[in-house]
């Protein structure tokens, strides 16, 4: 229900950051999704139709819930319980923004309950003051592609459009947690590879928005930020980042977030041949195609209570 009383439902994209060397600050928004259908209720009560959630808590101490409460409580406001049948094709732990989609899906389900007070921009302050970093939620807020910066004291955010790529991911079977991919980070950088790890940065964003792939794609395989301590987690990363590009017609490859999974950029409705070579040089990897997601949240009102409950 919204704030009116009706059922609602909420879908946002799951994301990839970092894309290499845009560490915590470069995000895209994939075609994998999280969606809640929510309705009126007693006490809060989450479930799920989907395997990928199976385990997720049900009242609230589920993190959908944490979140819209503690929005609400930030703006003064009280949210009426509900009950919200949650579906995603996001796989959890695996580097593809999970719980990014599900901290902008909090943020959105208050949103709504409340009358929709926020903007784009108050709810990716929202999920960056919550998940300390703006790569992975700005890009569920708004789709396509997002660069941003973030402190406790301010988040900015840029939309750099939705790029005419294919995408295709590299996802193995076991999970890696973010706190376990963060642990290996260094503390600190020598200023000579912070200058090298911020110029190639640069050169990554100005290429993607200027739709040079080829060269994006080349500062992909460049990171010194977090590619060099990860690729320890992540044994065949450097394997894959070498067949993606001299093996197919990707222009790079990369850790998706925190890893494990890998995702190489290609071209624009050429994914398929690449997907499929890549499935044979890795057939211990789930090897899936996507797109870009063009949209971020989106949410559909007055739904029927068949589609609700489904």
């Amino acid at each position: 229900m919204s704030s009116s009383g009706e059922p609602f439902m909420i879908k946002v994209p799951g994301s990839s950051a970092n894309l290499g060397p845009g560490f915590d600050s470069v995000g895209l928004a994939v075609n994998r999704y999280l969606t809640l259908n929510v309705k009126p209720a007693d006490q809060w009560q989450f479930q799920s139709v989907s395997e990928e959630l199976k385990d997720v808590p049900a009242g609230t101490d589920n993190l959908i819930c944490q979140v819209a409460l503690h929005v609400a409580a930030k703006l003064g406001k009280e949210l009426p319980p509900c009950e919200v049948v949650m579906e995603s094709d996001i796989p959890l732990a695996r580097g593809l923004g999970s719980s990014a989609a599900a901290i902008v899906a909090g943020i959105e389900l208050a949103n709504q309950l409340m009358g929709e007070p926020l903007t784009a921009d108050e709810k990716v302050r929202f999920a960056s003051l919550w998940e300390g970093h703006p790569d992975n939620v700005a890009a569920s807020v708004y789709g396509g592609l997002v660069i941003g910066t973030h402190t406790e004291e301010q988040t900015e955010v840029l939309f750099g459009g939705v790029p005419e790529l294919d995408l295709i991911l590299l996802v193995p079977s076991e999970e890696l947690k973010t706190k376990k991919a963060r642990g290996v980070l260094p503390d600190t950088l020598s200023y000579q590879q912070a200058v090298r790890g911020s110029s190639v940065a640069n050169v990554l964003v100005a290429a993607l928005l200027q739709g040079d792939w080829e060269k994006a794609g080349a500062m992909m395989t460049e990171d010194v930020f977090h590619h060099p301590y990860r690729k320890e987690l992540v044994p065949h990363l450097e394997e894959v980042m070498t067949v993606a590009v001299k093996e197919t017609e990707a222009y790079g490859a990369a850790l998706s977030g925190a890893g494990p999974t890998m995702l190489c950029i290609a071209p624009y409705q050429r994914g398929q041949g690449i997907q499929d070579v890549l499935q044979r040089r890795f057939p211990d990897f789930q090897v899936e195609l996507l797109k870009p997601a063009s949209r971020g949240i989106t949410v559909q009102k007055n739904v029927e209570e068949e589609t609700t409950i489904r």
